[in-house]
């Protein structure tokens, strides 16, 4: 059609954007949209684009950068425990998968080398599908999703070996003995890369967050996933390895939630123009030519592998058929790297290209299905367990950030005050603060901190606000501090939010951006300022703290009069000996008795100043105002006539 990349990439972008649209009008998953788009504009369907080669490149970074976010999401020590799940897990599942589809191959007539291809093929899932339709449905961090992840990792560590396997096969090798060799530089190459980005990933992004230039970190951290891939490969190894290393490298740093918002919008842009590409590469006269095939094949990538995963998981890890068989459905398909294995298989001469056809399609379809087989298989698990007679306890995979806490944003002299009074409470909190010096400080004292951006939605939803019983936000900036109260509010419409501001002027567009309360130290350091004169005057201490709790309960607006303005004179009288009280009456109050029949107004006794009801409030109600339940009155008097006073309103403890 055309020979210009930049056409070609702008054709592929609106066709993913085309497929996401569609699907999801129809609530269908967005990745099959892009399979199907790609499918229908390839040259196997109305040749919209026929060169699709020239893009692929590109698209296969979507592959980087969601392995980068998966290894951001692995702290080691989460690593350390997998590990054994995935040479297990994953060894047996290869080894099982692989054996019976060369059983099969070889039965049918193919060759020892087509058979050895076939099994690598269909052996492998795909990463970049599961990862990213897990993560969507939040099961991740359940035990399928651990179990999925441990297989996929082994799975993509595998594709290195079986892409040097292919020339000794061919007959170009040294036989068994550089086959080892092979491995073993394999498995020194992992050191290196991982030994080096653990050691250079954390001091890059250090050196970029001091800078605090956020255009700096996000340069940084492209640099940090590329350069990693790259050097991944330079050694042996495949790209996304490189980057799964450097996530890995990154994921127990302070900087990981901001680098995951960083790689998010990259990751998800890329990762449709890949499986938008590999829809075209689908051929639909397979289907008609080579069904028999066809459905042999889907019936060794779904059926079998699942069946292999179910018993790895049952028998052999013993974690339950429940896990088994979402982790097995999860697992169903043929993935991004068999495209790749395959494809250098044919030009090593290993394999046909019509047998390369049948797997394309074979695989496509699989890929097409996963996103339902995953939707369908907690479905299927309940009618099975209904059957058995099983009850389950629900169980979830959560993280720390999943359970309920206070989340602080900026870690400055009120964010530090609220930490320590949540900390003395038992309260589980954690601060986001975007300065990389006051996060390396807070971390050495032991704080739950983590570098990042408030106003970053991936961030938010990364540190829990979804969860949070608490958003508070204790930045200097106006600006920001009103983006993170409308972001936040719109992740979480029922999370309660506390603002800090400085100015009393950004109190009414902070609660309009979805504030629930709004502290404006201007305010109380006006109210305090006006307390502290009345020192000079030989006002009683009681008095004047009186005042601050009336002013408080006007709300702000003693500090925004205008200077020739004089204060509420109900505030006022609050500077009486005995400064006033705000009583609030039972709503089973029900005496009848008006103000002047509970003697308040006479010289010795109380006076209201004020009535709220129903939200309504109103100033010197009179003697002959009948309070009634559910009513709050301002009174001022002595101590002693206050207490009477509110006992009077409590209810009567032998009725």
């Amino acid at each position: 059609m055309t020979d210009s990349f930049l056409l070609q990439l702008v054709v592929l972008l609106a066709l993913t954007a085309t497929g996401l649209a569609l699907f999801e009008r129809l609530r269908l998953p967005a990745i099959a949209g892009f399979l199907v788009a790609g499918a229908v504009a390839g040259p196997g369907g109305f040749g919209i684009v026929d060169e699709p080669d020239s893009v692929r490149a590109l698209a296969e970074l979507g592959v980087v950068f969601l392995l980068f976010e998966i290894g951001l999401e692995l702290p080691l020590e989460r690593v350390r425990r997998l590990w054994r799940m995935a040479l297990l897990a994953g060894g047996a599942q290869m080894l099982v998968t692989g054996g019976v589809v060369a059983g099969i191959g070889l039965a049918l007539g193919l060759d020892g080398s087509q058979a050895f291809v076939l099994a690598a093929v269909v052996a492998m899932s795909s990463t970049a599908l599961v990862m990213r339709i897990l993560g969507e449905r939040g099961q991740l961090h359940a035990p399928q999703g651990q179990l999925a992840l441990s297989i996929l990792v082994f799975q993509d560590l595998s594709i290195v070996p079986l892409l040097l396997a292919l020339p000794l096969i061919q007959g170009h090798g040294g036989g068994g003995k550089e086959l080892v060799l092979s491995l073993l530089q394999v498995v020194a190459a992992l050191v290196a890369v991982f030994a080096v980005v653990r050691f250079a990933v954390p001091r890059l992004l250090t050196g970029g967050a001091r800078r605090r230039s956020s255009d700096l970190f996000s340069l940084m951290a492209l640099f940090v996933v590329l350069g990693s891939a790259y050097f991944a490969e330079q050694v042996g190894l495949t790209l996304a390895v490189g980057a799964f290393l450097a996530g890995l490298a990154a994921g127990d740093s302070p900087y990981s939630s901001q680098m995951f918002s960083e790689v998010i919008p990259l990751r998800g842009v890329l990762l449709g123009i890949f499986f938008t590409a590999v829809g075209m590469l689908f051929e639909p006269s397979v289907v008609t030519n080579h069904a028999a095939e066809l459905l042999l094949y889907l019936g060794a990538a779904t059926i079998l592998k699942a069946t292999v995963v179910i018993a790895v998981t049952i028998f052999l890890l013993r974690q339950g058929l429940r896990i088994g068989i979402l982790t097995g459905l999860a697992l169903a398909q043929t993935g991004e790297f068999s495209f790749v294995f395959a494809q250098d298989a044919v030009r090593a001469g290993l394999m046909t290209k019509e047998l390369n056809q049948i797997i394309v399609a074979g695989s496509i379809l699989s890929l097409t299905a996963t996103p339902f087989l995953i939707r369908g298989a907690p479905h299927l698990v309940d009618a099975i367990e209904r059957r058995r007679g099983v009850v389950r306890e629900k169980t979830t995979g959560s993280r720390p950030e999943d359970e309920p806490h206070v989340l602080i944003v900026g870690y400055g002299p009120g964010g530090q005050t609220l930490a320590r009074l949540l900390r003395s409470l038992e309260v589980p909190y954690r601060f986001i603060e975007a300065n990389a010096i006051a996060v390396e400080q807070a971390r050495h004292k032991g704080e739950h901190i983590t570098y990042g951006d408030a106003t970053r939605p991936a961030v938010l939803e990364r540190m829990g606000i979804r969860k949070a019983r608490l958003l508070a936000v204790a930045i200097a900036d106006p600006f920001a501090t009103r983006r993170v109260v409308a972001r936040a509010k719109t992740l979480a419409p029922d999370i309660p939010i506390l603002a800090r501001t400085r100015f009393v002027h950004e109190v009414d567009s902070l609660s309009e951006s979805g504030a629930t309360e709004v502290v404006a130290e201007e305010f109380e350091g006006s109210v305090e300022f006006a307390a502290r004169a009345l020192d000079f005057f030989g006002t009683p201490q009681g008095a004047a703290r009186g005042l601050t709790e009336s002013l408080r309960e006007e709300g702000y607006e003693a500090v925004r009069a205008t200077p020739t303005e004089t204060i509420n004179p109900d505030v006022l009288e609050s500077l009486s000996p005995g400064g006033a009280k705000w009583i609030d009456i039972p709503a089973s109050y029900d005496a009848g008795k008006n103000l002047a029949e509970l003697d308040v107004g006479s010289a010795d006794a109380t006076q209201v100043l004020a009535v709220e009801r129903a939200g309504v409030r109103t100033r010197h109600p009179g003697p002959r105002f009948t309070p009634r339940g559910g009513d709050r009155l301002l009174a001022t008097g002595q101590p002693q006539a206050l207490d009477s006073l509110r006992r009077h309103f409590e209810p009567d403890p032998e009725q």
